[in-house]
């Protein structure tokens, strides 16, 4: 059957699952329900690791979590997978078997195509709706950037069920699907950019006298001031930008103090660097190197000791941390956070 968003809303029958309980599934559960779009008793969340701090804060807020990525599929209509991408085509594995006609699948992971999913999926239904989406961890505070693509079974209600969604916890909209990894690095690994730009700017204020805290403040407003000012207007940034300008000013001293620093381009740098590592991570998911017992497992150091995989190979580094999205893996693979 087609599931309507509007429908299963003003019915109360619509049910979220998260395959991951990591930053990015946390991050989207209070986004939703401080929109109100959905209760958390409708919200299940599953992870092998229930000692997560991100499992704990899903708790208190009365979602339904479980250690049983299958049990979460059957207790959902949409169902988000908020893993790192190599572990996907395990987890696809897994739950194929449960998918059913009713479930819109949304994959959060970066670099993983919907072909690559539907390929998987189609080995146990033959028309698996599939989405694939770029977010990133301000939609806790209703202020994420989301783009969507529409797979080749999804339907119209789908996309519209997933847009409302995420218009919920900010702004929301679909690109080609080609598009997405270059959103992975501007957007989805933005909020990273920004909070150091923040911490750096913040330095600079301690260094001159300012207070810490007051100076971190001062940085975080300028910066949201600036953004709100940006989209507010029509005018394009470097006009914005010479307005606070003044003629051998403050401002304009310093400015070519961070051109000689290199600042653009190592912002566009950076931009290419997430972009080029989410398409690494599309080839590692292919690979499937990792066997589906040391997925199983709950720790990176257990999954090391598979023969042939190493910290390189599966693009992280060996402390002892959950395979599935956690504080610390959201921030290097999501944007996301992903994660990405």
């Amino acid at each position: 059957r087609t599931t309507c968003f509007c429908s299963l809303s003003h019915t109360g029958r619509m049910s979220v699952g998260f395959i991951g309980a990591g930053q990015l599934a946390h991050a989207l559960v209070r986004g939703f329900t401080a929109a109100g779009v959905i209760a958390t008793h409708k919200i299940t969340a599953s992870s092998p690791d229930t000692d997560l701090p991100t499992v704990q804060g899903l708790r208190r807020l009365g979602v339904h979590f479980t250690t049983s990525n299958k049990e979460t599929v059957n207790k959902s209509d949409v169902l988000f997978l908020a893993v790192k991408p190599h572990i996907i085509p395990f987890v696809l594995d897994e739950i194929g078997p449960d998918i059913e006609d009713r479930h819109l699948i949304v994959s959060c992971s970066a670099g993983v195509t919907i072909s690559s999913i539907e390929k998987k999926l189609q080995q146990y239904r033959t028309a698996p709706k599939v989405m694939r989406l770029m977010t990133n961890t301000p939609v806790v505070v209703r202020e994420g950037a989301t783009v969507y693509s529409t797979g080749t079974h999804a339907e119209l209600e789908d996309g519209r069920l997933l847009e409302q969604l995420m218009a919920s916890v900010g702004y929301c909209i679909e690109v080609e699907e080609d598009l997405i990894d270059a959103v992975t690095g501007l957007s989805g690994s933005g909020p990273a950019y920004a909070f150091t730009a923040v911490e750096a700017l913040a330095d600079g204020g301690v260094k001159m006298g300012l207070p810490r805290r007051l100076a971190v403040r001062l940085g975080a407003q300028a910066l949201l001031g600036a953004a709100r000012m940006l989209l507010d207007s029509e005018q394009h940034p470097g006009q914005l930008k010479d307005n606070v300008c003044s003629p051998g000013g403050a401002t304009i001293h310093a400015l070519h103090v961070m051109e000689s620093g290199g600042f653009r381009s190592l912002l566009i740098n950076a931009v290419e660097a997430s972009c080029v590592r989410t398409r690494e991570l599309q080839y590692l998911a292919d690979q499937e190197k990792i066997s589906p017992a040391a997925i199983k497992k709950t720790t990176l150091d257990q999954v090391l000791q598979q023969p042939g995989v190493t910290a390189d190979a599966v693009g992280v580094r060996p402390r002892g941390i959950s395979m599935f999205s956690s504080s610390s893996s959201s921030s290097s693979s999501n944007p996301r956070s992903r994660k990405k």
